[in-house]
């Protein structure tokens, strides 16, 4: 085994900057191909972008030597399924058609001593191409956890969506979630929170407007998760956290000053050595002023509304 993997993703033109953004904070690079290896293993489930995930087994410069190698197993009486992937980084005159595919999904299937399930597989084996060669393995599908978030008991109608949110708190806490402490200071409705304790990251909320504090526990019990979320102003934190991720108040929407913008991202500075700064102003002066330094950027849209992220230190 070559304890690597091939990922897949799917994202439109106005999700690429978020998604190749939380690409980079997964995998520390990003690819145009919507395919990528890596050594590092994320359960494809914790991203909206990326769609499966392959944990090779077996790679080879030809299919041949794939047909080779899969014969040395044996299911012990389990059935299985090969899924070949229709994506990967191959130009229209070497791309392997819909009719190819399945061809060498049985093909490969006929060498494997188990039985062959389509419908109910006990195990799911998967098959991708990158850069010229061939890799076989274990086969992984996202299943789609944030969807299941999507309609809430309290809604907000400048709340993060929970496919945004969701990818926010991986690019602030893409590995290691077990050991970390974030905060949400400023939760709104709980998106966030739902999001990452799904994940099983240890985050806590807390909003100025107790009506809102109350609407984001209401959420976050609704999907059976059990977080703190305390009332008042983010001067008043005393404890410290690894992570905070703050969707910054704006005028557009609340009466809230640039001063006291400022003051946020200081407070948040004093509370946490990294942020997450969801904002659609420019405050690139504020957070260097606060001592945080932008380690990177990116911009998801909504038609004409954007929202910038800073991932600062």
């Amino acid at each position: 085994m070559s304890n690597s993997y091939i990922y897949t993703f799917g994202y439109s033109k106005d999700e690429c900057s978020l998604s190749h953004l939380e690409m980079r904070s997964f995998f520390g690079k990003e690819t145009d191909d919507n395919i990528l290896k890596s050594t590092i293993s994320i359960d494809p489930s914790r991203s909206p972008f990326i769609r499966e995930r392959i944990e090779v087994v077996y790679e080879g410069e030809t299919l041949q030597e794939i047909i080779s190698q899969v014969a040395q197993i044996n299911m012990l009486g389990r059935s299985f399924k090969v899924i070949f992937s229709k994506i990967n980084d191959r130009d229209e005159s070497t791309a392997i058609a819909y009719k190819e595919r399945r061809e060498i999904e049985r093909v490969i299937g006929w060498e494997i001593e188990g039985k062959a399930d389509v419908h109910q597989p006990d195990h799911t084996f998967g098959m991708a191409t990158l850069n010229g060669r061939w890799y076989f393995g274990h086969y992984q599908k996202n299943e789609a956890i944030w969807q299941k978030h999507v309609k809430k008991p309290r809604e907000y109608s400048t709340a993060l969506s929970s496919k945004i949110a969701r990818t926010i708190v991986n690019i602030g806490i893409p590995h290691d979630t077990k050991g970390v402490r974030a905060i949400d200071p400023c939760c709104g409705i709980g998106t966030v929170l739902v999001e990452a304790h799904s994940m099983g990251i240890n985050i806590e909320g807390r909003d100025i407007n107790p009506l809102v504090a109350v609407g984001a526990r209401e959420n976050m019990e609704y999907f059976g998760f059990q977080g703190r979320v305390t009332l008042g102003a983010i001067a008043d934190v005393t404890e410290k956290y690894d992570v905070a991720i703050i969707d910054l108040p704006y005028n557009l929407y609340t009466h809230i000053t640039r001063d006291e913008q400022d003051d946020i991202i200081k407070q948040t500075r004093r509370i946490s050595q990294k942020a997450i700064i969801i904002t659609i102003e420019d405050m690139d002066d504020l957070v260097k002023g606060a001592g945080f330094q932008i380690v990177d950027r990116g911009v998801t849209l909504k038609g004409n509304f954007k929202r910038e992220i800073l991932v600062c230190q």
